[in-house]
């Protein structure tokens, strides 16, 4: 006979609860009109939560103090101390903030609408929101809709209605009164709900709008609780097109304005740079070390003029822990009046302690070729250092094309990058299917500081043109200036070309994977994208994505005919759409 203990356990509960909250009743009820009180209860079948609630719950039209809403129970509390306004509906969202207290099953897109008038508007706008460089939607968009059409209004006012633009992009303000609208769309930076700051995203549709019965009625659903909720498939979200509304909106950040000093920094003893918020114009910048000459230091800027670096030659001066610099740069004031502004910057510099008993060891001048072991043929080798470089020793350096048995020297020659003194091109031909070896003395390399680089040895083969994949793309249609844009599958840049005319475009030496193609239409002829300004009503330029993904193969040429149209297109299916479940 064998006997043994019983084990006891939890009960499993039966099957998870899917269902989501259904309201059981409210005061007043969704819907109801004539109303005027100051606090709205709505009650659920089972308890619930709010989610998020400060970040997802709106009013529209907006109220100057935001209302408390609270749970008490199985009901949701609303209170408020605005005066409503006459002969108005107002709409309450909650997006999904709602959900039951257990299994957190969510209501989607619940509202409370009432009137203070005898009747609901039930009109309503619809549209999408794109980012306008590349044709995303937007994270935490409001949609914005005025009845004062000066553009005043939007830098100044509250709105009239506003909703929260969806993950994917759409957005719909609900009850709206028949009339003619502005229409504009904003990232709040600061939750004002105004346009205040050119730093943010922003999007104003040129027309006004007019909302009527005829293009714009919604019928009033007494409760939006019984939205049918998509549910996820193996733990994802199947993907879903954006549904396209009536009103694309094209949200853009300005360009800056204002000028001002950015940043100063001092990251090595002998090296200090100033950084603009915008390239000098008419007043440029300016830069002095009071008792010091000029000789003992040099000046080098960036590219577009934004950066300056100063690099300091003089030991009795890099080795002082402060050093006053005074600065001249071109500074826009509040009145919107740009001058020359100069200030005095303390730079400071602690070096880093030796480990206790150890002397402090100079750091190694390393010097970087880009070189891996399989280069592409197309490489140009750049050398890079920390510090500016002194002239190389070229007769440190040895570069030899390796044969089965023997190995021939490699001519090359040594330039200096002319806008960048830590910089050097190693120019030499490098054939395809060819191996070689780089090799570098120590001290072949040596700053004006007087470190020396170590000695190195470089071998590396060269790619043939099979193990790459070309693309070959038919341009047809707009005939203006454009961009072609190369990306990768995250949009990074990989190369451009400028076009004026139709033409077979090639990208040849492509790595295998996946890309896209992007076309900026170059409307005012100058080179580049240009973001919008809603100072004179100027829309960013736009731009147009190849319909679909390009996958390339190694030794395989990809070619396809593109007709461009003058217009902003992303196929859904290419767009980054953020779900809040990540």
């Amino acid at each position: 006979m064998v006997s043994g203990c019983a084990k006891i356990s939890a009960p499993t509960g039966g099957p998870k609860d899917k269902e989501i909250p259904v309201v059981l009743k409210s005061v007043p009820e969704n819907g109801a009109t004539d109303f005027n009180n100051n606090e709205i209860v709505i009650t659920f079948d089972e308890y619930v939560v709010l989610d998020k609630i400060s970040e997802k719950f709106m009013v529209s039209p907006p109220m100057k103090r935001r209302p408390d809403v609270f749970i008490r129970g199985k009901s949701i509390h609303i209170e408020y101390e605005d005066l409503l306004r006459d002969s108005t509906t107002y709409t309450f969202y909650f997006q999904d903030a709602i959900r039951d207290l257990n299994e957190g099953n969510t209501i989607n897109n619940y509202q409370f609408v009432f009137s203070t008038g005898p009747f609901i508007d039930s009109l309503s706008v619809t549209g999408n929101v794109y980012s306008a460089r590349d044709l995303d939607p937007p994270e935490n968009t409001l949609v914005l809709l005025y009845k004062q059409l000066t553009d005043s209004s939007v830098v100044k006012q509250l709105p009239d209605y506003i909703t929260r633009a969806s993950n994917n992009g759409e957005f719909r303000i609900d009850n709206v009164h028949p009339g003619i609208y502005r229409l504009y769309a904003l990232v709040d930076a600061d939750n004002s709900k105004n346009y205040n700051n050119r730093d943010e995203m922003f999007a104003f549709y040129e027309e006004p709008v007019q909302i009527t019965p005829e293009k714009n009625y919604l019928p009033v659903k007494k409760d939006s609780a019984a939205v049918v909720i998509q549910k996820p498939v193996d733990g994802k979200t199947p993907f879903k097109p954006p549904v396209v509304g009536e009103y694309p909106m094209i949200m853009f950040q300005a360009e800056k304005k204002l000028h001002y000093l950015t940043s100063s920094a001092r990251r090595q003893s002998y090296q200090l740079t100033y950084t603009l918020s915008l390239p000098p114009d008419t007043f440029k910048f300016d830069f002095s070390i009071p008792g010091v000459e000029p000789e003992k230091y040099y000046i080098e800027k960036s590219k577009y003029l934004d950066t300056i670096m100063v690099w300091l030659t003089d030991s009795t001066i890099f080795n002082r822990q402060q050093i006053e610099t005074i600065v001249k740069f071109p500074f826009t004031d509040t009145l919107g009046i740009t001058s020359l502004k100069a200030d005095t910057i303390q730079m400071r510099y602690l070096a880093p302690r030796a480990p206790r008993g150890r002397a402090a060891r100079r750091a190694p001048y390393n010097v970087g070729t880009g070189i891996s072991s399989q280069v592409r043929p197309d490489l140009r080798i750049i050398l890079t250092a920390p510090a500016p470089f002194l002239q190389p020793d070229t007769s440190k350096i040895t570069f030899f094309e390796l044969q089965k048995e023997e190995k021939t020297r490699q001519p090359f020659s040594m330039i200096k990058d002319t806008g960048n003194t830590c910089r050097y091109y190693l120019n030499t031909v490098l054939k395809p299917g060819h191996n070689y070896l780089f090799i570098t003395d120590s001290a072949a390399f040596r700053s004006i500081y007087g470190d020396c680089s170590d000695s190195t040895a470089i071998r590396f083969s060269v790619r043939t043109p099979e193990s790459f994949g070309k693309l070959i793309l038919d341009i047809k249609g707009h005939y203006g200036g454009k961009i072609i844009q190369l990306l990768d599958n995250q949009e990074k840049l990989v190369k451009q070309i400028y076009l004026k005319d139709t033409i077979k475009l090639e990208f040849p030496l492509l790595e295998k994977g996946k890309y896209r193609v992007r076309a900026i239409f170059d409307l005012n002829n100058d080179g580049k994208w240009t973001t919008g300004d809603f100072d004179i009503h100027l829309q960013p330029e736009p731009v147009s994505y190849y319909p679909e993904e390009i996958e390339i193969l190694e030794n395989w040429d990809w070619v396809r005919p593109w007709e461009l149209v003058l217009r902003n297109f992303k196929e859904p299916g290419l767009q980054k759409i953020k779900t809040s479940g990540r």
